[in-house]
């Protein structure tokens, strides 16, 4: 006896991203690396870079800690280190 293939004719609903855009730059989710979503609020991944880089700098003193965590989120690490 010859098994049964299942068939469908159902069409499959291929659901498309829903755009989402940065509350702080209102770039959409297409157009940056990363979306960050919160209740009511999006950030994407380059403003939270400058946020973090503001969080950083506002003191004035750049300890060299903090000069690592700014050098490795902009990628500008030297190789030499």
């Amino acid at each position: 006896m010859k098994d049964k293939k299942v068939v469908s004719f159902e069409k499959k609903h291929h659901k498309t991203p829903d755009v989402e855009y940065c509350s702080f730059c209102k770039r959409p989710n297409t157009q940056v690396p990363k979306m960050v979503k919160g209740p009511g609020v999006n950030i994407c991944s380059e403003c939270v870079i400058i946020a973090t880089q503001y969080l950083i700098l506002q003191d004035g003193l750049m300890s060299a800690d903090a000069q690592k965590i700014l050098d490795l989120l902009w990628g500008t690490s030297s190789k030499n280190e």
